[in-house]
């Protein structure tokens, strides 16, 4: 790695290591429980007290999280939830990856973390603190907790990573954003190691309130762990979620060099607007297409060579028509196999393209595809889709895709192959 006085490398064009993972989800906090936990494929969804007397009041919370012990640094008050969240997850990455803060050269060390609400939950908060008491009721700490670059801001002070920081924004696509922009920082030579994510807290009465109004939540209170339902025919909606993943990334010839382990490698990506409509998908999905199609370019990869993809698959009947319906057009006679973790996990808004990117980092290291929880009669436009539900399924993968899409139209999706070495165990 370079000193701190000299001028870093230059563009690299070598692969994208993925040497580190934390996750904060509702399957529990650290990689193991959520990995588990997806694998496991039983949904996580419950009646949330915080959300009585609201249109909907089921959500994926994440479990027993106590930030006083999992929140590096003390004071874990000062931060909003989905912040705190952040530096869980990636504490347990740089660990993950064998880095330590208080060896590496922080002038050298990017953060990216993308959120789609930042800290709303301590904007609501405060915003009815001033209604019932007054200004002087309102926390001074209001806006370093609420403003959305805070997270990073908050993850570079914790990391003392001196590099370049950035917020990225494009709603439920921003963690994926998140690793692209990471991708390409460590390309272009601007940083050694990128510390890059998704963390959102959006478990709120307004976030709730708002999306219920919208029609974009299910209504199954009846039996909420079955309410997200992916590509199933009998979908109403998405189960609103928190929590966070965090990646760290490095350059393949640095992570060779010194000897780190590698989960898999980041082969390609793209990006694409629909341009269609601010909320609801281009029925036709050629935004999406676009942005699977630049993936494998970009990975030197053909339709032929993926063996799975983790979809976006919210479990909204918008969304997930049109993501089977470019699946189908684009692999047509290929049949990777489909998966999508909000079964399990519900829809982690600005997180979900980072924890998504990690899951698929492991499928393609364990080589085991998790199921669809909840999936038990196609939507007809999924009909020759190859879901996997039931039992997680053994598969030889050499390429996966992992998709990514927000409201504004945004795509992200993101290409990973196994790492082949050095190598890690697991299954």
């Amino acid at each position: 790695m370079s000193g701190p006085d000299a001028p870093g490398p230059g563009p690299d064009r070598t692969g994208i290591a993925v040497t580190g993972i934390g996750l904060v989800t509702p399957a529990g906090t650290g990689t193991a429980r959520t990995w588990a936990g997806v694998c496991r494929g039983r949904g996580t969804a419950a009646e949330d007290p915080a959300l009585a007397g609201l249109p909907v009041t089921l959500s994926c919370r994440v479990p027993d999280f106590d930030p006083r012990t999992r929140v590096p640094g003390g004071r874990p008050w000062q931060h909003d939830r989905f912040t705190q969240f952040a530096l869980a997850a990636a504490q347990e990455a740089v660990t993950d990856a064998g880095l330590d803060p208080d060896t590496w050269d922080g002038s050298r060390v990017a953060v990216v973390l993308g959120s789609a609400a930042g800290g709303v939950e301590t904007y609501e908060a405060q915003f009815r603190r001033l209604l019932d008491g007054g200004p002087r009721a309102v926390s001074p700490l209001t806006l370093p907790a609420f403003l959305p670059n805070m997270g990073a801001g908050q993850l570079a002070i914790a990391l003392r990573a001196g590099g370049v920081a950035l917020h990225t924004a494009t709603a439920c696509a921003s963690g994926a954003t998140a690793v692209v922009m990471a991708a390409v920082l460590l390309r272009s030579g601007a940083c050694d190691i990128a510390v890059a994510g998704g963390a959102d807290a959006m478990v709120t009465p307004m976030c709730a309130t708002a999306f219920a109004r919208m029609g974009a939540l299910s209504r199954r209170h009846g039996s909420p762990a079955a309410a997200s339902r992916p590509f199933d025919a009998e979908r109403d909606g998405f189960v609103l979620a928190e929590g966070a993943g965090v990646l760290v990334l490095e350059r393949g010839s640095d992570a060779t060099a010194r000897g780190a382990p590698v989960h898999a490698w980041l082969a390609g990506y793209g990006s694409s607007a629909d341009a269609h409509h601010p909320v609801a998908p281009d029925p036709a999905g050629r935004g999406l297409h676009r942005a699977m199609a630049e993936a494998l370019r970009s990975a030197g990869a053909t339709p032929q060579d993926v063996g799975h993809i983790n979809a976006h698959g919210t479990g909204t009947p918008l969304n997930d028509r049109t993501e089977a319906a470019v699946l189908q057009r684009m692999f047509r006679a290929d049949s990777p196999t489909v998966t999508s973790a909000k079964g399990v996990l519900g829809h982690t808004m600005g997180a979900a393209g980072a924890i998504e990117a990690a899951l698929t980092a492991l499928t393609v290291e364990h080589q085991l595809v998790p199921p669809t929880a909840n999936f038990h009669r196609p939507e007809p436009a999924a009909g020759t889709l190859n879901v996997v539900s039931g039992p997680p399924r053994r598969q030889h993968i050499r390429l996966a895709l992992s998709n990514s899409a927000g409201f504004g139209g945004h795509n992200t999706v993101l290409a990973f192959r196994p790492a082949t070495a050095p190598s890690r165990t697991g299954g």
